[in-house]
């Protein structure tokens, strides 16, 4: 059993309506919590989430209060409830039954699984690279802002291209776009941390939980995940962006992580292959 979390801002329709559309195939959903952070509400998702109160909650912020406080209020609900797991989840993945299905007996058969992340493609079949060391400012600021060719050896390297992506990871950073949780490892070392309006709230909760437990890629399973790279896009998202990351660093360190470094190191030694 496990409910699932989706926050919501504006979102397209069709996104929408296919998740609607899944949720009600999904044999082991609890709940599915639409939390929506737009500046009106949804007359619509309203009307169905009233006819449909028995698995759909629907709840409009009116002042937006961010990805991870909002998916917050979800996850709060599954720990009240006592659900084992809970689906962090963004509107534009594509996922399956199977999916959701396969995680879940991962999870059970492992009680020190705290995390689940599967294999992440484009519409078009790329694969989407989203395991991750623990950044760097350079990591993360040198490839937004410095040119591709100055960065892309440290990018291989930081996004694990030489691992294959092919293989069981336990890795401390992993995205946010889709996390399979268990409940009670959230109940133990918290939620997300209010303090991040925008994006490295996964990177900062991964690093939580894999002090703990294992935080695992598993690429027997995948989902299509529709990603715009929003801050890419607009000046607004990316000082969004670059203010949130500032925060993240100034809470773990710039250039003095000593967890950071430990927990790479192992990460570049078990997965990547040895430097001829």
């Amino acid at each position: 059993m496990y409910n699932i979390s989706v926050v919501l801002y504006q979102t397209r329709r069709a996104d929408i309506e296919r998740l609607l559309s899944v949720s009600a195939e999904l044999s082991g959903l609890h709940r599915l919590y639409l939390i929506d952070n737009s500046p009106s509400s949804d007359v619509e998702l309203e009307a169905f989430a009233r006819q449909h109160a028995d698995r759909v909650d629907y709840r409009h912020e009116p002042t937006n209060l961010g990805y991870g406080k909002a998916h917050n209020i979800a996850l709060r609900c599954s720990l009240q409830d006592g659900v084992p797991y809970h689906l962090v989840v963004n509107a534009d993945v594509e996922f399956t039954q199977q999916t959701l299905s396969r995680l879940q007996q991962v999870a059970d058969a492992d009680p020190s699984i705290a995390l689940l992340s599967p294999k992440v493609y484009y519409p078009n079949g790329e694969l989407q690279r989203l395991c991750k060391l623990l950044p760097t400012p350079l990591d993360l600021f040198g490839r937004r802002f410095l040119p591709e060719r100055l960065t892309a050896r440290r990018r291989r390297r930081f996004e694990l291209w030489d691992s294959g992506y092919d293989k069981v990871m336990n890795l401390p950073y992993l995205s946010g776009c889709f996390m399979f949780l268990r409940t009670e490892a959230l109940r133990d070392v918290g939620l997300f941390d209010e303090r991040y309006f925008m994006y490295p709230e996964d990177i900062d909760l991964t690093r939580r939980l894999h002090r703990k437990y294992q935080t695992l890629f598993y690429p027997e399973v995948s989902v299509i995940h529709n990603h715009e790279q929003a801050s890419y896009k607009s000046l607004r998202m990316t000082w969004i962006h670059v203010v949130n990351l500032a925060r993240y660093f100034c809470k773990w360190g710039w250039l003095f992580d000593r967890e950071r470094r430990e927990f790479n190191s192992r990460v570049c030694r078990q997965y990547l292959p040895e430097k001829s």
